[in-house]
């Protein structure tokens, strides 16, 4: 993995991206963040080594480098998902490459299902934590020392630095931030009216298919990190309609302009 890593960066140093200070990571129908990036370089997933490609027709697949608010930011336009068939460490090759060519932070986001019935579609919840029902992990295999401890601990896996902030700059902007638990789930199929009923009882607010994996590795190699949920549809099983993809997509869009506020804000008191 290390000689990888390392084959990367090589790569992406030749390319101009260097000393990056803030990573991000945009989920579905997510992407007009980079409208405010001043970009000085964009790379396809598909050109750099070591890369997996996105597969998902609502992920662009792009590296993109460049300015927000003064600040030198990474961002990858599309992620990895579990379920397109990559291992969990293919998934978060990324977070660690990211970090080694200098990230200080990592801020994340991800279409979430609603399942807390005071929570509303098209709202943003701010994770403060998660359970893993992925069924494994990546930090299963061979622990590399230098990269993090065997047994990394995860009592604050989302920075409360990072959380108070954005909790500040929500409040400032009159944007409603819910807070809440994230659950991390394999899909792609989305949940029956059992399973909502099931993880909302076990402690979740809102169901997803990402964001866990890379905050794990986050939290190995000492990575702050923040994520935000865009609330794209609401769970009830008792009141259950059958989803419609564009619709996710259109209501995605639509919150993401109160989510771009929260980065942009955030990456200039950073």
């Amino acid at each position: 993995m290390i000689v990888k890593i390392n084959e990367t960066i090589e790569y992406l140093k030749s390319e101009g991206i260097s000393s990056p200070e803030t990573g991000i990571i945009l989920g579905t129908g997510l992407g007009k963040l980079v409208k405010k990036i001043e970009i000085e370089r964009e790379i396809d997933y598909e050109d750099i080594p070591n890369f997996p490609v996105s597969t998902v027709e609502f992920h662009k697949g792009k590296l993109i480098y460049g300015k927000m608010n003064g600040k030198k930011v990474l961002t990858m336009q599309g992620r990895f998902h579990y379920y397109e068939g990559y291992t969990i460490q293919q998934i978060t090759f990324p977070i660690r490459v990211m970090k080694m060519l200098g990230i200080k932070h990592l801020l994340i986001s991800n279409a979430g299902g609603a399942m807390n019935l005071e929570f509303k579609k098209g709202g943003l919840m701010l994770i403060d934590d998660h359970i893993n029902l992925l069924g494994t992990g990546p930090l299963i295999g061979h622990n590399h020392n230098d990269q993090g401890p065997r047994f990394p601990d995860m009592s604050q896996p989302y920075s409360k630095f990072l959380n108070d902030k954005l909790e500040t700059i929500a409040r400032e902007n009159n944007i409603t931030l819910y807070k809440g638990v994230f659950v991390a789930v394999a899909g792609p199929n989305l949940e029956t009216r059992a399973e909502y009923r099931f993880l909302r009882g076990i402690g979740a607010d809102v169901v997803g298919m990402s964001t866990v994996p890379e905050v794990i590795v986050a939290n190995h190699i000492s990575l702050p990190c923040a994520a935000i949920s865009v609330l794209t549809d609401e769970c009830d099983p008792d009141n259950l309609k059958p989803v419609d993809i564009d619709d996710i997509i259109q209501t995605a869009a639509k919150a993401e302009k109160n989510l771009i506020k929260l980065f942009s804000g955030l990456i200039e008191e950073l």
